[in-house]
């Protein structure tokens, strides 16, 4: 079952012992060939694919012969990202944003890598001077609320997740998140009711990781036979009961929801 935990990115997946856990940032599909911040947001600009140094040696070269340039600093940057470098294009990020200050659409792309990479305390403060400077935009709230949950302030992030829906009421991620968010706390009922409604849209039921977290916050409340139906949608049988094997074990524990947050 995937999930959200206190907790990495949906791009890189805690794993807690037969279950994946993860959080969906809402980051958006790449599916554009530009790289360019100026007109539009920079998270959906840009494809990622395998990467090779030969490429970002090229594009490392190209912005270093212009650094004021964002297109060529985004292709330097998402180069590095296709090759899993993210020390170095978070570095790189730092120094356009020293370049660039006032672009919050590049602040917004920076907070999302740093909670890509675990830092969310810093990607908090970051997001917030966009949202200081005017950003307006549910991506920006997202990912603020994602950043919030992974460092444990469960209702502040419920509120930028509901920002985030008053400006894009349909995306299913966002729902997602701000269930999972609801299930941190322990509050299984209000988070099972959200990934209902999300599970009953086409756009939920396109994404199994919808009907993942909603066995696993069905499971948590006792309901075995029911989650089991749920997660054998997607999964195979003999993982499905792994899971549920675990849930089992993990709630037969006195302190097994201490466990389940840390994990």
């Amino acid at each position: 079952m995937s999930n959200c935990s206190t907790l990495k990115s949906v791009v890189k997946p805690a794993l807690v012992p037969g279950i994946i856990v993860s959080l969906a940032i809402a980051l958006g599909a790449c599916s554009s060939t530009g790289t360019s911040l100026n007109n539009s947001d920079p998270v959906t600009t840009g494809s990622i694919g395998a990467g090779s140094l030969r490429s970002t040696v090229t594009a490392r070269k190209a912005w270093q012969e212009d650094k004021t340039d964002l297109r060529k600093g985004m292709a330097y940057v998402r180069e590095l990202q296709a090759l899993e470098q993210d020390s170095e294009q978070l570095l790189v990020l730092e120094q356009m944003i020293k370049i660039h200050p006032t672009n919050t659409k590049l602040l917004v792309f920076y907070g999302k890598r740093l909670i890509n990479n675990g830092q969310s305390k810093e990607a908090v403060n970051i997001l917030k001077q966009a949202e200081n400077r005017g950003e307006r935009d549910w991506r920006l709230y997202s990912a603020l609320g994602s950043a919030l949950d992974q460092t444990g302030k469960h209702s502040q992030a419920r509120t930028y997740y509901q920002r985030a829906l008053q400006l894009n009421p349909t995306e299913v991620k966002i729902q997602n998140n701000l269930a999972m968010s609801y299930m941190l706390e322990g509050k299984l009922s209000n988070a099972e009711a959200i990934l209902r409604k999300a599970n009953n849209t086409p756009k939920g039921r396109a994404l199994p990781r919808i009907r993942q977290n909603l066995a696993l916050v069905v499971g948590l409340q006792g309901r075995f036979n029911e989650a089991r139906q749920i997660a054998s949608r997607d999964l195979p049988q003999a993982q499905v009961e792994a899971n549920m094997a675990y849930l089992h074990k993990m709630l037969s524990r006195n302190d097994s929801w201490r466990k389940l947050k840390k994990s």
